[in-house]
């Protein structure tokens, strides 16, 4: 399925935002996850359904001084 994911089109076979966020192996790690201008709260990730054209941001946070 072709989704926008941080402004650059990708051909993914996910359902779920929980499995996009896996495929980038953000998993377990402090981010942020926004779909079509809603920001997704961790607990929404695993029944919120993607859809062909889904824009989709994903912000993780890098420590360092």
């Amino acid at each position: 399925m072709e989704l926008i994911i941080n402004g650059t089109t990708q051909q993914l076979e996910v359902k779920t935002i929980q499995e996009i966020v896996e495929h980038f192996g953000l998993s377990g790690k402090p981010i942020v996850v926004e779909a079509d201008g809603e920001v997704l709260v961790s607990e929404q990730w695993t029944h919120t359904l993607v859809r062909p054209g889904m824009k989709i941001e994903l912000v993780h946070f890098v420590g360092g001084g």
